[in-house]
């Protein structure tokens, strides 16, 4: 049965996932586009509900990925053009939009035996921000990210967008600045973090792996605080002006640097 209706009960639940007390109180999000809902589909559990709006899914990649998700019993809802129109926050939607369950593990679950690094975000609050880091970890290889005290949501629509499917391969936790600290402290765990003012250049410095890269928050970088709980503190020079960097831009850059020190004998030029 095909949904018409904008005040469809179903429609209206999927609309209020736009806002993050939802999100969290439901433990999901709504994701639209080919892209992103094939790469949700990769992740056994994630997808909850296909939402399709037929007259608008012309992709013959989209229809073999939905009649796939519907052999595997993955629950189906249509709706008009018009309706899904409502739901997306896309220039021109494509037709087909999913239903996702979180993924979220708790701190002590978190090992960093065989990993290469972990990200840390104080209190980050640009989702776009959140999504390209989360898409840079993917890239690199970390493991995943811990969020700090009042940080902004992975599974907000533009963080998603960002981080390119990202978000479904990065494993997230989230916890305060003092259970982190707890942490790090009884399992040994090193955390190495930014600041203008320390005096080690961060492609001067040799890092221990495995390991915690601490980044603070766009406005104020890490507290005094924070940065005694570092093992290792680096900054990334600048010449011109401006006296920071954005936050996202950053972290790819001592992420990089992580991975090439990791990676190879050779230091990168």
């Amino acid at each position: 049965m095909l949904i018409s209706s904008h005040s469809n009960p179903k429609i209206k639940a999927i609309r209020a996932l736009r806002h993050r007390k939802e999100r969290s109180q439901t433990g999901q999000a709504f994701i639209e586009g080919i892209r992103i809902v094939a790469d949700a589909a990769q992740v056994p559990g994630t997808i909850q509900t296909l939402i399709i709006a037929p007259e608008l899914l012309t992709s013959t990649f989209a229809q073999k990925l939905v009649q796939t998700q519907r052999e595997k019993n993955v629950p189906c809802l249509e709706v008009s053009a018009e309706v899904f129109k409502s739901l997306s926050l896309k220039e021109g939607p494509q037709g087909i939009g999913a239903i996702i369950r979180q993924h979220w593990e708790a701190l002590e679950q978190v090992e960093l035996t065989n990993d290469f690094c972990w990200v840390a975000l104080d209190a980050i609050q640009d989702p776009g921000n959140l999504g390209t880091i989360l898409r840079t970890c993917d890239a690199v290889g970390c493991t995943g990210i811990i969020l700090l005290d009042q940080s902004t949501d992975p599974y907000d629509p533009e963080a998603l967008r960002a981080s390119m499917g990202a978000v479904f391969y990065q494993r997230l936790v989230k916890t305060t600045f003092e259970a982190f600290v707890d942490w790090k402290q009884r399992h040994g765990i090193y955390v190495v973090g930014t600041s203008g003012a320390s005096n080690e250049d961060y492609r001067s410095v040799s890092y221990h792996f495995p390991l915690v890269l601490l980044m603070g928050s766009e406005r104020q970088g890490l507290s005094a605080q924070q940065q005694a709980a570092c093992d290792l503190m680096v900054k990334i020079p600048m010449v011109g002006r401006s006296d920071s960097l954005n936050l996202a831009v950053a972290t790819g850059i001592v992420l990089y640097e992580l991975f090439y020190q990791r990676h190879s004998n050779k230091r990168s030029i």
